[in-house]
């Protein structure tokens, strides 16, 4: 029987509502996901039901799906919606640039919906452009990290999705502001090639207490999904962080393009399958439950 889950990254999306650069054509290969015509069609709650049938689902974080920034406060109106009328999903991550002007209006916006609990702003970049999703490391920039320091007075954590290159310089700016929670997204991203880089990074994120990581994305490193690869990638961060700073979590859609979710969440039990019941539990739903504030019963 699998654990009680609380899935701590889904993405839904409806695209005759909300525009999504990303998953609009013309699509190609060379991009950090690849080709993601294959998912480039509406994802909704029963969607996402059908894939995780064998899973026994108590909740769900829907965090920002790309979509056009334009639209970011409609995103959260249609998933505060959802949640009303069906109960999911559980809690909202929502977009914000963090440099943007009148910032603290839109971060006031968004706490305005209920189940919003935080904030994604993507920030990976990589010297190498065919990876990068920005055109600079944004992270250093004065604008930036005003912004970031502007959350905690919203009562909001920081979902962070960036390169382990990039670690180092961004745990000594989280050290500061101890009263914004980070969700570290997808296991870190470990770039092939560069195993180094990702050791030291996320030695440095998990040296600072308040930052938890997410158990996902592991086809950003390997494709197509390797259960034994992973098992290194979970294993490595659950003795960097704890037991009770890890989040098992799908990413799906997204991680449809690199594995079956059966597949990949069937992964995470075999590796965490050591530990002990609580432990086990802690990992795939009472962490999540607990870091994203979702006051579920489980």
């Amino acid at each position: 029987m699998s654990p009680p889950f609380v899935d701590a990254h889904v993405h839904l999306w409806d695209l005759s509502r909300i525009r999504y650069p990303w998953l609009t054509p013309p699509f190609a290969d060379d991009g950090p996901n690849g080709s993601v015509e294959r998912i480039a069609r509406d994802y909704g709650l029963a969607d996402y039901r059908a894939d995780a049938a064998g899973w026994d689902v108590r909740g769900i974080v829907h965090v920002d799906a790309g979509a056009d920034p334009a639209q970011a406060l409609d995103e959260t109106a249609w998933l505060q919606g959802l949640a009303e009328e069906t109960g999911l999903p559980s809690a909202i991550v929502a977009f914000a640039d963090l440099a943007g002007s009148n910032l603290d209006a839109l971060l006031a916006a968004h706490v305005a919906h209920k189940n919003v609990r935080g904030i994604r702003h993507i920030v990976n970049w990589h010297p190498d452009p065919r990876r990068s999703y920005t055109p600079r490391d944004v992270t250093q920039d004065d604008a930036w990290q005003a912004g970031y320091a502007r959350l905690a007075a919203h009562d909001l954590s920081f979902d962070l999705q960036a390169y382990p290159g990039q670690f180092p310089a961004l745990a000594r700016l989280i050290v500061r502001h101890p009263g914004t929670p980070v969700m570290l997204n997808h296991a870190g991203m470990m770039v092939p090639g560069e195993e180094a880089e990702w050791h030291a990074g996320m030695r440095a994120l998990a040296a600072v207490p308040h930052v938890a990581v997410k158990l996902s994305g592991f086809g950003f490193t390997r494709r197509p999904f390797d259960a034994h690869h992973a098992r290194g990638i979970i294993l490595s961060a659950i003795d960097w962080f704890g037991t009770d700073r890890v989040m098992v979590a799908s990413d799906f859609p997204t991680d449809k393009l690199f594995g079956p979710f059966d597949a990949q969440l069937s992964a995470c039990a075999a590796a965490v399958a050591d530990f002990t019941e609580d432990e086990q539990r802690a990992m795939f739903a009472g962490n999540a439950n607990r870091l994203y504030r979702l006051g579920l019963s489980l």
